[in-house]
């Protein structure tokens, strides 16, 4: 709840959320630009610096009023432009582009964990801070990488899915998409959200805590 808003806690999420959604959308870039689509990097859409992906109310708006009234943080930067008519091999180029943002938040969320492994070598009165927001940093990536491979249009996995169906099937499929977010929605309020990704975030987890242990 707001009363209990902790301005500091809030501050050392700030980087972890601005790192994994914009690296996110990066690598749908660079993905694109590999498979032959340059429309993000000659819109100054290649880059990871963050200001470039804002979105004034996904970025900033909506992470700040989740952290201050409920126990989630989540949020989203501006998709990355794309036209797929540009790619050499269009069926591969939509389905390394879809898996390419998912698969940077699992690379970060172990980056989030090296970075708290590194905790115990920095000064003592930084070791809190640095361990707290490596915390932020590998449980929103993990959430991220779940709720982005979920099999929903326009998810990221649900394009993934799409490229592996026949024309007909894809045909039916992308009807979903219009109502993509509403059934979203719908699973969030039953619960059901929840339900589905937590026994694969506690995977993620799990592994993460296992790759933490091969450091000591």
């Amino acid at each position: 709840m707001f009363q209990n808003f902790d301005l500091g806690i809030f501050l050392l999420a700030v980087l972890p959320v601005l790192l994994a959604i914009t690296v996110h959308e990066a690598a749908h870039g660079y993905a694109a630009r590999h498979y032959g689509d340059r429309t993000a990097e000659m819109m100054g859409r290649l880059t990871l610096n963050p200001i470039k992906h804002i979105d004034p109310v996904g970025t900033i708006l909506v992470p700040a009023l989740m952290f201050m009234f409920t126990p989630f943080l989540f949020g989203w930067a501006k998709p990355v432009p794309i036209n797929t008519r540009n790619f050499k091999d269009t069926r591969m180029g939509m389905r390394m582009v879809a898996i390419a943002g998912p698969l940077s938040n699992l690379v970060m969320c172990f980056g989030w964990a090296l970075a708290m492994v590194a905790s115990q070598w920095v000064p003592e009165s930084f070791q809190e801070a640095m361990q707290t927001m490596s915390r932020y940093g590998i449980i929103i990536n993990a959430v991220l990488f779940v709720l982005n491979m979920l099999p929903i249009l326009p998810l990221d996995g649900g394009r993934f899915v799409d490229t592996f169906l026949p024309a007909k099937a894809s045909m039916q499929f992308q009807k979903i998409e219009p109502y993509g977010m509403w059934v979203l929605i719908l699973l969030l309020v039953t619960g059901l959200l929840s339900k589905i990704m937590y026994p694969f975030i506690s995977m993620i987890l799990m592994a993460v805590q296992h790759f933490m242990g091969l450091f000591g």
